[in-house]
């Protein structure tokens, strides 16, 4: 399945190639300036060595563009493509100093990135047959948020607030310095009146003062099934439900199973293992 992502703008990513081209290189490549002829070109094969779900093709591609702005790359998949192991993802033709140089930075980006889409798809695919939607969270990479929230997208899983700015959660930290939920509410309701407010709650007594305060999304965050299905319940026609905290892949059936409107993952993005992918380059004559 491809879930047809929407590419990034390369302005969102050109800087953060640009930065890794050149913590990598330094003041240069010792070893491929002297073993490989500044006219030597290349060609090299993006291979998938384990099933995954792809993502960050236009990434690597701008890594090996920087070095080498003539080369071309054939892409045989697209991000969000499910591709098994010993698929051919792409090949990549220029000069060969530049494709050697710029592998490593290529591959960090999109085994990163392929990682998080694979673990993505997982949650997804176990939501299927439910309107549970899986969201990320703010728990990314510093810096490479824009990349990772995309590599969400790629493995079919939706985006969360992407900053601070992009919506109201009111939290527990939030809850206990503005002495309590009902305080907390009746504050971000007169300083935001047109927003979505979600606010954080761990009982079913602060659900309660939650809903009768306005409350329009409820986070049940590390509630046992029973709580969270009288959570559910509770909310129905009144607020939407997220649920957060402890959740794991395993677990998502039974959340799906009590109504729950959403579940945010912050493993998606903060414990994806990077997917194994490889690039061989062979002489061009």
């Amino acid at each position: 399945m491809n879930v047809g992502v929407t590419p990034l703008d390369k302005a969102l990513y050109r800087e953060l190639v640009r930065r890794a081209l050149a913590e990598d290189i330094s003041w240069g490549d010792a070893t491929t300036e002297g073993t490989i002829d500044e006219a030597q070109r290349g060609h090299g094969r993006l291979l998938a060595k384990q099933d995954c779900v792809i993502a960050g093709l236009d990434v690597a591609e701008e890594a090996f563009l920087q070095l080498d702005p003539a080369a071309v790359m054939v892409r045989h998949h697209q991000d969000g493509d499910v591709c098994p192991s010993g698929t051919l993802v792409a090949e990549v033709t220029g000069r060969a100093r530049a494709l050697l140089t710029a592998e490593r930075t290529a591959l960090n980006f999109m085994q990163r990135l392929s990682g998080i889409a694979t673990v993505s798809r997982r949650y997804v695919d176990a939501a299927q047959g439910s309107s549970l939607v899986v969201l990320d969270t703010r728990k990314t990479t510093p810096t490479l948020r824009v990349l990772e929230k995309y590599a969400v997208r790629a493995g079919g899983g939706t985006n969360h607030r992407f900053a601070l700015d992009d919506g109201i959660l009111i939290k527990d930290n939030h809850i206990a310095l503005a002495g309590g939920v009902l305080a907390a509410l009746q504050r971000m309701r007169h300083a935001a009146e047109d927003m979505v407010i979600e606010v954080e709650v761990r009982t079913l007594e602060e659900l309660d003062v939650a809903l009768e305060a306005g409350a329009t999304r409820i986070l049940a965050d590390n509630m046992d099934l029973a709580t969270l299905a009288e959570t559910v319940r509770r909310a129905r026609k009144r607020a939407q439900v997220e649920v957060s905290g402890g959740v794991t892949l395993d677990r998502i059936p039974e959340i799906a199973a009590t109504g729950a409107d959403f579940v945010s993952v912050g493993a998606l993005t903060h414990s994806a293992p990077a997917v194994d992918l490889s690039f061989k380059i062979a002489p061009v004559s």
